[in-house]
This record gives C-alpha cells, sequence and structure tokens, in this order.
C-alpha cells in the first residue's frame, strides 16, 4: 500500500520549508525565524506548528523540532499520490502527458535513461 499523500496548507507549506532547512531548532529559534522571514506572530507559528505535528512532518521533544518526513519523502509521497490518482499509476502515461509536445535535449534524455536503467526491476531469476 503506497503511504498516504499529505497534503499542506500554503502557511503549513511555509513553516515546513523554514524546518526542513533549519532543523533541529528550538521552539524560541523557529517563532524568531518566522517572525523575521515571514512577519508572523509566536501565535501563529504555533498553531501552524501544532498541524505539522499532527501531520507527521515534524515533533517536539523538549522544546527541539526536528523532522520526521523530510522535504524529499514529502514530495516523493505526493507526487506517487498523483500519478496514483491521476493515471492509474502508469507512469508511461503520466510522462507522456507531462511531455506532450516538448522535447529533451540529449543531456535530459541520457539522465533519464540512466534513472530508468538505476531503477529497473532484476529480470533474472536469480
Amino acid at each position: 500500500m503506497m503511504p498516504k499523500s499529505i497534503q499542506l496548507t500554503k502557511a503549513e507549506e511555509k513553516l515546513a520549508a523554514l524546518i526542513w532547512e533549519h532543523a533541529p531548532l528550538s521552539s524560541p529559534e523557529l517563532v524568531a525565524l518566522a517572525e523575521r522571514e515571514m512577519d508572523w506572530k509566536k501565535s501563529t507559528t504555533y498553531t501552524i506548528l501544532k498541524k505539522l505535528f499532527g501531520k507527521g512532518i515534524c515533533k517536539n521533544e523538549n522544546a527541539l523540532v526536528s523532522v520526521l518526513l523530510t522535504r524529499d519523502e514529502h514530495l516523493a509521497r505526493h507526487c506517487r499520490h498523483y500519478v496514483e490518482d491521476r493515471f492509474g499509476g502508469s507512469l508511461p502515461k503520466f510522462i507522456t502527458s507531462f511531455f506532450s509536445g516538448k522535447k529533451l535535449t540529449a543531456e535530459q534524455s541520457q539522465s533519464l535513461k540512466r534513472l530508468i536503467e538505476a531503477h529497473e526491476e532484476d529480470s533474472t531469476d536469480g
């Protein structure tokens, strides 16, 4: 079963981005950072932070905020969920739709070929 995609609001995405970039950090450091970067009040930061805890993005232990789900893990879940929902799980259908009318450079093509080869299942009976 595919892990559930976690939907984040714009505000949650902004705070998660700060946490992913700076964690681990203390709750007061995060409040100061959110105030400096986004002009948020302490109450706003703690309200959004509580929502991120509930969604399993991060945790707060002894006033230290740390990451539970990395940005890459979050994006991977979101992408897999999107392909599953919109294209019946068919990566070729997704790629066809994504490229419609676009051409790849030789470098992009080679990069994708290497990526595909690295993720191919081993077809030998061993």
